[in-house]
């Protein structure tokens, strides 16, 4: 009888196939159900190109054009500046020749279906919780490349904290970045929730959508065994809730240096109200249907399980398996009001560099699925929106790495050069305000007048003195 990997593999396979065959007619771009149309976009939504006033035209004015056809919407500041100059240096941005899998559709599912390559290798450990779940991290240890570059002048390696999608299925990409962030100096770690990717589910509680809580500890725990270490994250499409849920709620608090969201889902109820194209709505909805089918009989006190497996919509499997529980039944109004990802990210003091495509085929047009808003008013959020890349594709001619690795990863180098920088200003301008403070004291001490009768010779004498 095979086994669960294998069978989903076959499925995901078929799967593929099926997607190739449906995906050669076009699909008008789907409106949003909610999103507001932005001043000026255009209401043709099938459109490509940026400055020939497709789906990103909008975002060109009054912004500074970057390699490759990007740009970069934000609200104008040192940090932007910096990042700013450190992108148009970016050799990953340079346009070069465009590789033969360049159609959106074939980016998503190459990064979605292909398998992950063999060669890397993890250390997993199992993180107990506080109520008893479990979640687990995969420390990629290797292979370790000749040369390994350090990511901070101490040379001391940075931890990056990599958090896949809600989906629960490791991809080549995030595989891919891990091991590109190795040798680069990193220390990177891998993310994964309850029941997700062999993480064995010991309690009849998921995590959901945007809730951080398991993160948090999570982190916490990353933080006591690396107290001196950098500690910078990135996420994976749908699994960017739980990065943006985890930075709104800390604030300030928050262990995480930097952050970056590679085709980050920003309108999470809107999205799944909308409803994807059918071929990957069907295929993420038996994706979790897979996933979770071992732990039918477990959850069966919990959920309606023949009614979460017979859902024909990832917003209908989604409210089955938290809103609709048997113990603490909620609205889908209420679910996300505790689990939209942007519900505190006014509180969010970490720097946040989402990468989009505007032809990303699963979050759909950026005039309808992106809070510009939020960009051009937060001066933590960057938006790196290019022509091309698909969902979490951004594809390059083989063997070099998807170019969104490079630029995160040359976007927390340049994070780390401007906070060092600034910190080295800051300490400059101490020394230079206490060693002001300390002549202004000295011009205010009392001085010894001299009445104009005294004598030079009374003036300068010296007098002994004895003390007892």
């Amino acid at each position: 009888m095979p086994s669960w990997g294998a069978a989903l593999a076959l499925l995901l396979a078929a799967f593929a196939l099926l997607c190739l065959l449906a995906l050669r007619l076009r699909r008008p771009g789907r409106r949003a159900v909610g999103a507001r149309t932005l001043p000026g976009a255009r209401r043709e939504d099938h459109g490509e190109e940026v400055d020939g006033g497709g789906p990103a035209g909008q975002f060109s004015d009054g912004r500074e054009p970057l390699p490759g056809g990007c740009r970069l919407i934000c609200k104008p500041s040192a940090l932007a500046q910096c990042l700013l100059r450190a992108l148009r240096r970016s050799a990953a941005l340079e346009p070069g020749p465009r590789p033969w899998l360049s159609g959106p559709h074939l980016q998503t599912l190459c990064h979605f279906v292909l398998p992950v390559g063999p060669g890397s290798e993890l250390a997993r450990e199992y993180l107990q919780l506080a109520d008893d779940g479990l979640v687990a991290l995969d420390w990629v240890v290797g292979p370790v490349a000749r040369g390994r570059r350090a990511t901070n002048a101490g040379g001391l390696p940075a931890v990056l904290l990599v958090i896949p999608n809600a989906w629960g299925r490791l991809t080549r990409n995030v595989l891919g970045l891990c091991l590109l962030a190795l040798e680069r100096g990193y220390y990177p770690v891998i993310f994964h929730r309850r029941g997700h990717h062999g993480c064995p589910l010991v309690s009849p509680r998921l995590q959901p959508f945007g809730d951080p809580s398991d993160l948090k500890e999570a982190i916490t725990y990353i933080r006591f065994r690396h107290p001196a270490a950098p500690l910078f994250a990135v996420s994976e499409g749908s699994g960017s809730a739980l990065l943006l849920s985890y930075l709104g709620e800390c604030g300030s608090s928050s262990y995480v240096t930097g952050a970056a969201c590679i085709s980050p889902v920003l309108r999470c109820r809107e999205w799944f109200e909308a409803g994807l194209p059918w071929p990957y709505e069907r295929g993420f909805l038996l994706h979790q249907k897979v996933a979770l089918s071992r732990y039918a009989t477990a959850l069966e006190d919990t959920v309606d399980t023949r009614k979460l497996f017979r859902s024909r919509s990832l917003r209908e499997f989604e409210e089955t398996l938290f809103c609709h529980t048997k113990s603490f039944p909620i609205s889908w109004d209420t679910y996300w009001d505790h689990n939209d990802p942007l519900r505190d990210v006014d509180e969010a003091a970490v720097p946040v560099l989402c990468v989009c495509s505007a032809d990303d085929p699963v979050c759909g047009p950026p005039n309808h699925v992106l809070p510009t808003e939020l960009f051009h008013s937060n001066p933590y959020f960057f938006l790196l929106l290019s022509r091309h890349g698909g969902h979490c594709g951004f594809l390059r001619q083989e063997p070099l790495p998807a170019w969104s690795h490079e630029v995160t990863l040359e976007y927390f180098r340049a994070l780390t050069d401007f906070f060092r920088t600034e910190e080295r200003m800051k300490g400059l301008s101490r020394r230079r305000a206490s060693f002001l403070a300390g002549r202004r004291r000295w011009a205010t001490l009392p001085k010894r007048e001299v009445s104009p009768s005294s004598s030079l010779e009374e003036i300068f004498s010296w007098k002994r003195s004895y003390t007892r």
